[in-house]
């Protein structure tokens, strides 16, 4: 769903009004935390965010909350360098660098999720790799890659907090949608928030549904390239987007 561009209003605050976010990019970024907190995707900790729709160098993200409770009054405005341009530092995720890093090399990305769903954590650890097995998750890699902070930065407490821990990352997400986190999660990037959601919740589905299939035994027979390709735009999961916001009431 494309968004309306509202013209900023200038605020009593001391924040310049070139400064505020859109309000309707606001409400949207709210709505995504609320459904992928009940979607129970984001718990406590992870977090979504969106480009500026006015300004292609900055993001938008909540200051560091569980996404449930989040407001508008919670988002945040961040350079690519997730410097904050609204807000602290101190108030701010300690893993923001994901999100400045990753839109700093791919421009194509609207908007990023970090999440710690257990299903998918468990491909992170083990030799099976996660890969589409059915329709709604035609746009998974055929093997989806496992990021490691190791190799570059010895032992870590696995948290991507530094730029140059983000721009690792980045490298390895390359041109995928969707990159795993050693022990820790994925990030799943995106067009748009409606995509994004999408992609997350079919990936979380996929992943229960690979599991399943191994525990049955015998080999697991995934999505070919050609079919994975002719399933993944879907509708844009408009449909799912619509559902989860009718569950939370439209709000």
């Amino acid at each position: 769903m494309a968004l309306t561009v509202v013209p900023v209003l200038h605020s009593q605050s001391a924040v310049p009004a070139a400064a505020q976010p859109d309000p309707a990019q606001v409400s949207e970024l709210v709505l995504a935390d609320h459904i992928l907190a009940e979607m129970g995707l984001l718990d406590g900790y992870g977090h979504v965010s969106v480009r500026d729709v006015h300004n292609p160098n900055r993001y938008l993200l909540a200051k560091a909350i569980p996404a449930a409770t989040v407001t508008a009054a919670d988002i945040r405005v961040y350079d690519l360098d997730s410097n904050p341009v609204t807000g602290t530092a101190a108030e701010s995720f300690w893993e923001r660098y994901i999100h400045g890093e990753i839109y700093k090399t791919r421009p194509d990305v609207m908007a990023i999720i970090h999440t710690h769903a257990p299903e998918v954590v468990a491909f992170s650890v083990t030799q099976v790799p996660l890969r589409p097995v059915i329709h709604m998750a035609g746009f998974l890699p055929q093997q989806v890659r496992v990021y490691d902070n190791r190799p570059l930065f010895g032992q870590t407490d696995l948290l991507i907090s530094s730029p140059k821990l983000g721009a690792a990352l980045a490298q390895s997400l390359g041109a995928d949608p969707i990159v795993l986190l050693r022990g820790h999660g994925a990030v799943v990037v995106a067009s748009g928030l409606h995509v994004l959601v999408g992609r997350a919740y079919y990936m979380a589905v996929n992943a229960r549904v690979e599991q399943q299939a191994l525990a049955l035994g015998g080999a697991v027979t995934g999505l070919t390239a050609e079919e994975a390709q002719k399933s993944a735009t879907q509708d844009g999961f408009e449909r799912t987007w619509t559902l989860w916001k009718a569950k939370l009431g439209g709000k």
